[in-house]
């Protein structure tokens, strides 16, 4: 479904690959029909989605695919000039230990030479070798080639546009230019409104038509039903209220990220953000709602559109520590061996325990220990023995996220 919400944002033609046809039990008729639910018609059912039934393992139907592919690229007429400057996007990158950054480069207009001068993003550099898939020394890229490519000075990010440039000297000169804008980007986004339930008081308080644009996520999936159904319910002359995605598990990038291009608000029901999805959405300027019952993110958004907020009550973090071992206790049950990892744990506060990127339980700090000495709090960086009351299914590996909570008075732009 994300795959598929990504491409319609994008507005590009989808063509679906069913995968593992030689397997006995294999039902592709079954995957069609499921598509169609989707809303993506098969060719031979009077659609407008090709699908092709390949097999990954055996090699059964790539050519067909291929062969579809090219025809879907001459129907959009997607060409490219071999002879221009090289450009292409950035399809993953990372840090290797002995080679530096290694960057996989899709050629999409030009042909890049090793020699080359380029810049993505805020970073810059020089081809000095390029490999194919197969891990072959490849001399040029041509449009349609995917490249490891070596010579950047870091680790650009995923979907950064790669471009040739005239010499280093440019190269490095826009990629300081970048570096420059995406930071007062950055600091603008912070310092700016973001899309939320304020600015819709705001909006109906003016009388204009907004639309509400909404990612979901939960732990499961009757959560996400049961929350479209009570969204559908709801007066909508004045609001549009417009499911963009949903999905069952923890909130990712992403997410982030498909908000963010759909000026969204991140709505999550037992889940929190996983990864690096917290900063993304801090740089991204997009907001995430956290809920443990689906019926308070309902009244908020129905208190929203009918311009009735009351004073918000704001999470602020504590701190958070993972846990690295546990130990049984007769008097006190399960004691959690843990280490702050970031923050400070106070005694009696609020915390969540977060288990692969889902809540599984809400309690509060019963007992805080450094050694055999009770503790008011405990800092980044130290060890401490934790005991969470009326909880005792606390593992290995589930982090504790403390917090506190305030009521503040909504400010209306």
């Amino acid at each position: 479904d994300e795959a598929i919400d990504h491409a319609r944002a994008a507005g590009v033609p989808i063509v679906v690959a069913v995968n593992k046809v030689d397997k006995e039990g294999a039902d592709p008729t079954r995957v069609r029909t499921e598509m169609t639910e989707r809303k993506l018609q098969p060719a031979e059912w009077g659609g407008e989605t090709e699908f092709v039934d390949v097999s990954a393992k055996s090699g059964a139907g790539l050519d067909e695919l291929l062969e579809t592919l090219l025809v879907v690229s001459e129907l959009e007429d997607l060409k490219a000039n071999p002879d221009a400057e090289a450009s292409g996007i950035v399809v993953e990158s990372r840090l290797d230990p002995g080679r530096g950054p290694v960057v996989t480069v899709l050629i999409q207009r030009g042909t890049l030479r090793v020699g080359d001068a380029f810049v993505a993003g805020a970073h810059w550099g020089k081809a000095r070798a390029m490999h194919d898939h197969t891990g072959a020394i490849r001399d040029v890229a041509l449009p349609g080639d995917p490249v490891e490519l070596l010579g950047f000075d870091g680790v650009p990010d995923a979907g950064e546009v790669l471009r040739v440039t005239k010499n280093e000297k440019v190269a490095r000169q826009q990629a300081e230019e970048r570096q420059t804008r995406m930071r007062n980007e950055a600091a603008a986004r912070r310092s700016g409104r973001k899309v939320s339930f304020d600015d819709l008081f705001s909006g109906i308080q003016q009388g204009v038509l907004k639309d509400l644009n909404l990612v979901l996520k939960a732990d499961v999936s009757g959560s996400l039903e049961a929350f479209e159904d009570e969204i559908a319910k709801l007066p909508q002359d004045e609001i549009s209220v417009n499911i963009i995605h949903r999905g069952v598990g923890g909130i990712n990038e992403s997410d982030v990220m498909l908000a963010a291009a759909s000026d969204a608000i991140i709505l999550g029901f037992n889940v929190r953000p996983v990864g690096d999805a917290r900063a993304v959405s801090d740089r991204e300027g997009v907001e995430i709602r956290s809920y443990s019952v689906i019926y308070k993110a309902l009244e908020e958004l129905r208190d929203a559109m009918t311009g009735m907020l009351e004073p918000e009550e704001v999470e602020d973090a504590l701190g958070s520590a993972e846990v690295r071992q546990t130990f049984k206790a007769s008097k006190v049950g399960t004691i959690a061996g843990c280490q702050v990892t970031a923050g400070k744990l106070v005694r009696n506060a609020p915390v969540r325990v977060v288990r692969d990127g889902t809540v599984v339980y809400e309690t509060t700090i019963d007992s805080l220990k450094r050694f055999n000495d009770d503790a008011k709090e405990v800092a980044e960086g130290f060890e401490c023995g934790i005991v969470l009351a009326n909880f005792q299914d606390v593992k290995e590996g589930d982090i504790l996220e403390a917090y506190t909570t305030r009521k503040v008075e909504r400010q209306l732009a």
